[in-house]
């Protein structure tokens, strides 16, 4: 079993719908931490979704989502690019003692203070231009409520995901409603009963089944009275983005007295991507040489920190 991304459209309405399983990605994340069975749950169905929610994209560049909690789990992080490359990380308070079997709520929003943010980095940006950001409190007690709420709010689609991850894979169903256009040969009831049709066929979709079954048997078991287009299957992949370049420019980020001070104290910088774990090491001549020259910050930074 590969990586793979089915789209799916509904051909007497505007409806389309997409199946995703990430088995290598998902293991590949894994293997650079060591988190809780619940935070794995959370992290992996958020992978899943964006995954989903990028293929739609028509744009070269990255969606980022971001979950900022108040409880145990301060962060929740996952980006997938339009090759469909995906990382995730969390970062969990230094305090944090997590259940196997605790919620969102109680995760991340335990306070009412949690926020979901999704960014879309444009990799050729215009000169000036910023990443489009949409910042929206917390609104769902699950992932796939959570997105949904902010899909049809913020960007007035309707939406709807069904999402599943444990250790071996993580999986997820999106179906979303289109906007009418002229010329479709569909009636607005005609859509509505379709997308009424669908939703009540994925609410029959229990997780264990959702975990357990590939994206083409659940395709032909949810949908097998329905006329469907399949498209070309596509095959995410886990990649990092992280560079020392773009290390570079963090630190420069922070500022020269804040790099000064950490070098007084710690001798060199020992610089860890909290998405692949891989190592750079800036010593005082390399910094030095960071705020000689004017080398400007692009694209979202990998999370990192400096190990003492």
């Amino acid at each position: 079993m590969m990586d793979t991304l089915q789209k799916f459209i509904f051909e007497n309405a505007a409806v389309r719908g997409e199946l995703v399983e990430l088995p290598d990605t998902w293991r590949e994340i894994q293997s650079h931490h060591t988190y809780p069975k619940a935070v794995k749950t959370l992290l992996g169905e958020m992978l899943a979704a964006a995954a989903l929610l990028s293929a739609n994209l028509k744009f070269n560049g990255s969606i980022v989502m971001q979950i900022h909690g108040d409880g145990p789990v301060r962060l929740l992080v996952v980006e997938c690019d339009s090759e469909l490359h995906l990382r995730a990380t969390a970062k969990l308070a230094s305090d944090a003692v997590i259940g196997d079997e605790d919620s969102l709520t109680s995760l991340v929003h335990a306070h009412g203070q949690g926020r979901f943010v999704i960014t879309l980095d444009p990799k050729d940006k215009l000169p000036g231009q910023q990443p489009y950001q949409g910042i929206v409190p917390l609104d769902g007690d699950s992932v796939a409520t959570v997105i949904e709420n902010y899909m049809l709010r913020s960007e007035q689609l309707d939406t709807r995901l069904w999402l599943a991850a444990d250790p071996t894979v993580a999986r997820g169903l999106l179906l979303q409603k289109l906007p009418k256009e002229g010329g479709t040969g569909t009636s607005v009831s005609d859509d509505l009963e379709t997308w009424n049709r669908t939703v009540m066929l994925g609410n029959t979709l229990r997780r264990e089944e959702l975990l357990t079954t590939n994206v083409d048997t659940l395709m032909r078991r949810l949908f097998w009275e329905e006329t469907i287009r399949v498209l070309d299957a596509k095959h995410p992949s886990f990649r990092c983005s992280c560079s020392r370049e773009k290390v570079a420019n963090m630190l420069k980020i922070l500022g020269r007295q804040e790099v000064e001070a950490a070098l007084a104290e710690l001798g060199k910088l020992n610089i860890d991507c909290d998405f692949c774990g891989r190592h750079y090491d800036f010593d005082a001549v390399d910094c030095a040489q960071l705020f000689a020259t004017d080398t400007s910050s692009e694209g979202v930074q990998p999370a990192s920190h400096v190990r003492h």
